[in-house]
């Protein structure tokens, strides 16, 4: 790609991130988009079509890097119980590095009424639902390796998502109950300990 190309799609992307953690995307305009980044309105379609070419480009960037992130915990050389604990970290860690891309993920916008907002709405959903097969896989492996209790795998899967959700968001609030990144790691674990005296075996 042409350097130059590729400073203006980072610029743009940076603007609209900046953006778009203060206010829904319904609020904002490729005008306050090109200006925030600096450019003309017109690169702004030239490389994104749309508005919503912008958004679907943000969030398959936080997809990305949030698979990333969790390659690192289900590693083939972490038993199932391993894996669990690691990718609560690793989650942790999406968020303290990129907390932006986090709260889209965990806690997407309303995608409106246009069939754009609506397919990445759907594909967003799909992500979430690759990203939390895998954590099903992990528990299926270890109840078939006898460490964890027969459960439901994608309920308990469903919960602890959520539960980790409910407790890296903690971190964003705006008032006392606002935790520190230590306070999160710490909660994160407690959390996961807890509802594994439930899962796990042993």
């Amino acid at each position: 790609m042409d350097p130059r190309a590729e400073r203006t799609i980072e610029a743009v992307l940076g603007a609209a991130e900046k953006l778009l953690s203060k206010r829904p995307i319904t609020d904002v305009t490729v005008e306050e988009i090109a200006a925030a980044a600096g450019v003309a309105v017109g690169s702004v379609y030239n490389h994104f079509g749309s508005k919503a070419g912008v958004h679907i480009a943000l969030v398959e960037r936080a997809i990305d890097v949030d698979r990333r992130f969790m390659d690192l915990a289900y590693t083939d050389s972490r038993g199932p119980v391993e894996q669990l604990y690691a990718a609560a970290e690793e989650y942790l860690a999406f968020y303290l590095e990129n907390p932006e891309y986090f709260r889209m993920l965990a806690s997407p916008v309303d995608p409106g009424s246009y069939p754009a907002g609506r397919e990445l709405g759907e594909r967003l959903a799909k992500s979430v639902d690759e990203q939390n097969g895998r954590m099903v896989e992990a528990i299926r492996a270890g109840i078939e390796a006898g460490t964890i209790r027969d459960i439901d795998p994608e309920d308990a899967a469903t919960m602890l998502w959520a539960a980790w959700n409910g407790i890296i968001s903690l971190g964003w609030r705006p008032d006392s109950l606002k935790r520190k990144p230590k306070d999160l790691r710490r909660l994160l674990r407690l959390a996961t300990e807890t509802v594994a005296h439930g899962m796990f075996t042993k």
